[in-house]
C-alpha cells in the first residue's frame, strides 16, 4: 500500500473520528488506489497514546493477490486464503486472487452476537445487500463491485479500547434521511448530523451509527469527501516529517511517564 494524505489535527474530532480522545492526533489514508474508487484505510496516531487493547470486534482485512499470497508466510485458514497479523495484532486474510473492482482490499469481517439482527439493521437501515448467507456468517454490500462487510457468529463481543469504524460515502441528501430511519426504528446514533472542517481543505457532513452490537458506521457526504479525498502526493512526506517531529516519547520521559495504553 502507498500514503494517499496525511493530515494533522490540533485537538479532538467533533465525530470522535480519533476515538476518545481531545488531543493532538494525525490521520493518515493508505491504500492501493483512489480512495474514491478503492476501498482503503484510515490510520489514526493519537500522540499521547502508546498502544490499544484489541477486543475480538475486529477480526480483519480481506486483500486479494496472488502476488502477496506466494510471497508470505502466512498460515492457511481457509482453502487458498493465508493469514498473517500486523504488528499491532491486527490480521489480514490474503486471498489468492486477482484484485477485484474496488482494488486489492475486498472487504472486513466483524463479529456479531445476532446474525439476524445484523441483517436487519445493515439492510432495513443502512440499505446494504445480503449478498451470501450461513448459519455461522453472512456477507452484506452495497454492490458486488465494491467492498463488503462479513460478519462472523460469535457469543460475545469485546470492543476493548481499539474499535474503529466502516465508512461509506453517501449522497448528502441521503444522510439524514437514513439517520432518521434509524431514529425511528430505536438504533443508536452516536454522532447526530454534522460538517467536519479540515483546515485548507473541503468540509464533510457526517452521520456516526452504531449498529445492533455496537460497530460504528460513518455515512459521509460523497460530495465533500471526493474533494476532501483528493491524492496529495506530498501526503507520505508529511507522514514522514511528521513522525520524524513526533517529540511525545521525549516529553513523557522527560516528566518522569509514560505514553498511556488505552
Amino acid at each position: 500500500m502507498s500514503v494517499l494524505r496525511h493530515e494533522e489535527f490540533k485537538e479532538g474530532c467533533d465525530a470522535a473520528c480519533n476515538g476518545p480522545y481531545q488531543g493532538r492526533w494525525s490521520k493518515t489514508m493508505i491504500g492501493y488506489g483512489s480512495e474514491d474508487t478503492n476501498f482503503v484505510l484510515e490510520l489514526t496516531y493519537n500522540y499521547g497514546i502508546d498502544k490499544y487493547e484489541l477486543g475480538n470486534d475486529f477480526l480483519g482485512i480481506h486483500i486479494n493477490s496472488t502476488e502477496i499470497y506466494e510471497a508470505i508466510e502466512g498460515k492457511v485458514v481457509k482453502e487458498n486464503i493465508k493469514g498473517i497479523s500486523s504488528p499491532d495484532g491486527y490480521n489480514f486474510f490474503i486471498h489468492n486472487e486477482a484484485k477485484g473492482p474496488c482494488g486489492p482490499v475486498s472487504g472486513v469481517s466483524l463479529s456479531s452476537t445476532n446474525l439476524e439482527e445484523t441483517v436487519k439493521f445493515w439492510t432495513g437501515i443502512l440499505g446494504l445487500k445480503v449478498f451470501e448467507q450461513s448459519a455461522e456468517e453472512v456477507t452484506l454490500g452495497f454492490d458486488r463491485s465494491q467492498g463488503f462487510v462479513r460478519f462472523v457468529l460469535t457469543s460475545e463481543i469485546d470492543h476493548a479500547k481499539a474499535a474503529g469504524r466502516v465508512a461509506f460515502g453517501v449522497p448528502v441528501a441521503d444522510i439524514q434521511g437514513v439517520e432518521k430511519e434509524a431514529i425511528a426504528n430505536d438504533y443508536k446514533i452516536l454522532t447526530p448530523f454534522i460538517t467536519l472542517p479540515t483546515e485548507g481543505k473541503a468540509d464533510v457532513s457526517v452521520v456516526i451509527f452504531a449498529d445492533p452490537d455496537g460497530h460504528e458506521i460513518c455515512f459521509v457526504g460523497d460530495e465533500g469527501f471526493k474533494d476532501l479525498s483528493v491524492f496529495d502526493p506530498l501526503g507520505e512526506k508529511l507522514l514522514e516529517a511528521a513522525i520524524k517531529e513526533d517529540k511525545s516519547n521525549e516529553w513523557f520521559a522527560k516528566k518522569g511517564k509514560s505514553k498511556g495504553a488505552a
